[in-house]
């Protein structure tokens, strides 16, 4: 991915809409391949309710989120990340403005909201909708932080 290196930070924070689906699993996901090598943290625009999708998804392969508190960016106690990853364009803008009192990098990957098709699908096609995002963050996730050899997907 351009702009992307294989330098690993410190701390990093997740940041969607709402923090209940994308930010939380891709958050699960780091703490999962990097245990307390990384800090890892996330948050959202506002702070939604944890999607109970999310939470079934993510125990598919083997990681639990269903003790998720989401809490929304202007909720952070002290920030302090050296990497930003916003996975919607709303969250984008405000991982921007957060490094006007906050020196991290920020980057931007693009992340479909599994969420849409709920209403327009049975449940299979909702489940697919949320691991097509859970493998999409996985693999990404993989790639950005150096875990190339760790658990597939």
């Amino acid at each position: 991915m351009a702009g992307e290196t294989a330098q690993k930070p410190r701390n990093v924070l997740f940041a969607c809409s709402l923090n209940a689906v994308r930010s939380p699993m891709a958050a699960a996901m780091l703490r999962h391949l990097a245990g307390e090598d990384v800090g890892v943290a996330s948050a959202g625009v506002r702070a939604g309710l944890l999607d109970p999708m999310a939470v079934r998804v993510m125990s598919e392969i083997g990681i639990d989120v269903s003790q998720h508190q989401p809490c929304a960016l202007r909720d952070l106690d002290e920030p302090d990340y050296d990497l930003v990853v916003s996975l919607s364009p709303e969250a984008h803008h405000q991982a921007l403005e957060l490094t006007r009192t906050m020196p991290a990098d920020v980057e931007y990957w693009p992340t479909l909201d599994a969420t849409v098709v709920l209403g327009h699908g049975d449940e299979e096609q909702v489940l697919a909708s949320y691991r097509m995002v859970r493998d999409h963050l996985f693999r990404r996730i993989k790639q950005r932080f150096g875990f190339l050899g760790g658990p597939s997907v």
